[in-house]
């Protein structure tokens, strides 16, 4: 409803933002539950019990568990991208840039959010059409994410790359160590106080293997 004047009225403002805050509170709490429980252990009901809501209340926002899968999948996927774009950006699109990537999807993402970790590594796979096809979209972005900041250390140093498809298996690479890595500690070892040293050394081994396929252009 609007007041006279065209504005939205308090009222109406006020319901937005109970909405917003449900919507929220039912991602959050998703997020926990499946981390914690998996997905298949949690239900909807579990989810609305543990919210305070009513199950129809999250039908409202979302179709079934599976749509609710895939909203936090795109919302940690985004996470991860901004997360991975800003560390590289932050070191002028030099190979620094891929160190300050890596240590920060270990010390930033994965410690601070480790359930969002488990979410998009290990909860999102193999759980239907829809959601594998989210995620593989997403894990399609970030390999681009990786292929492009790679071109452009490679522009930066005015150096190239051994073949057309260097820069493409590197990035694809550098993801599945990130991947593996971060679920040997944090997800199956419970050894999330060894990341720091994990991490150290899986940048200086990315950077190494760059390295190794780059050829100077005067070359």
């Amino acid at each position: 409803m609007k007041e006279k004047n065209g504005q939205v009225s308090r009222a109406a403002l006020r319901r937005q933002r109970e909405k917003e805050k449900r919507y929220t509170t039912i991602l959050d709490v998703a997020e926990k539950l499946f981390a914690q429980n998996g997905y298949h252990q949690t239900s909807l009901e579990h989810i609305a019990d543990a919210a305070e809501i009513s199950v129809g209340t999250v039908y409202f926002y979302f179709k079934n568990k599976e749509d609710l899968l895939i909203t936090l999948i795109q919302k940690v996927g985004f996470q991860l991208r901004k997360t991975l774009g800003d560390a590289f950006l932050s070191q002028d699109g030099t190979l620094e840039g891929i160190v300050s990537a890596g240590l920060s999807f270990f010390k930033e993402f994965c410690l601070k959010y480790p359930e969002r970790l488990s979410i998009f590594f290990r909860e999102a796979g193999g759980q239907g059409p829809a959601v594998e096809e989210e995620r593989k979209r997403l894990y399609g972005k970030v390999i681009k994410d990786l292929e492009g900041a790679l071109a452009r250390v490679a522009a930066e140093t005015k150096t190239h790359y051994r073949s057309p498809l260097s820069a493409e298996l590197m990035a694809v690479s550098i993801l599945g160590i990130y991947e593996r890595v971060a679920g040997y500690y944090m997800l199956w070892h419970d050894r999330a106080g060894d990341i720091n040293a994990a991490a150290d050394d899986v940048t200086a081994f990315t950077v190494g293997g760059i390295k190794n396929l780059m050829i100077s252009r005067k070359g």
